[in-house]
């Protein structure tokens, strides 16, 4: 029996919700379609895939079952993440539906072919940016340049920052600025680590 599934990738804004629900809802009924379950999932660009339930919308869907979604932009973060989702689900045979632009549905000629032509674009956007890093390295180890993490981000027993590692989530918390931070860290720890050690401390730790 076919299953059908509508994804909403939510926002902040209930309003949003409702209207992205509503539709897939509005749809269902004009085609006769009973949507069997709604996945929702927090519309949010630091979230993995798997917390944002797209493991969980992949594994619940087999061949010949429907995924109804409000639009393209709701089913990834960007074109590339899209195109991936899309490409593995239709490996499966699964239709997607996009409600507000069914020209782009894999269920229809057009679909498909639109769909190639984006996944030649993502592809050579991919490999551009591929060349872009790459020439930024080279570039970079001409001009002598060190690579890597900041100086001062990391000793022979780790990093620097973890034992202090709750203090410093509890003032971001407090919305204290990091070169406030910075400064009382220094201190306890009696040294001079750089503001760029202890940014990438907290960028790669998601403080």
């Amino acid at each position: 029996m076919t299953k059908v599934i509508g994804y909403c990738r939510i926002s902040t804004t209930l309003q949003d919700n409702d209207i992205q629900k509503q539709l897939l809802l509005e749809y269902a009924q004009k085609n006769r379609i009973i949507i069997d379950e709604f996945i929702e999932s927090e519309s949010s660009s630091r979230l993995t895939p798997n917390e944002r339930k797209i493991d969980e919308l992949v594994s619940k869907l087999n061949e010949h079952d429907i995924l109804l979604v409000a639009e393209l932009s709701r089913l990834g973060r960007n074109m590339l993440e899209t195109l991936n989702i899309i490409n593995e689900l239709t490996e499966k045979g699964i239709k997607i539906i996009f409600i507000r632009q069914p020209e782009l549905s894999t269920n229809s000629p057009h679909g498909k072919l639109l769909m190639a032509i984006y996944s030649y674009f993502a592809e050579s956007e991919r490999e551009f940016i591929s060349i872009r890093t790459k020439s930024g390295l080279a570039t970079a180890r001409a001009k002598g340049q060190l690579l890597g993490r900041p100086r001062g981000a990391k000793n022979s027993n780790g990093t620097r920052f973890d034992p202090f590692k709750a203090e410093i989530k509890n003032y971001l918390k407090m919305k204290i600025p990091v070169s406030s931070i910075l400064k009382i860290i220094n201190t306890k720890m009696n040294e001079s680590v750089s503001y760029t050690a202890l940014k990438y401390f907290i960028d790669n730790n998601n403080l």
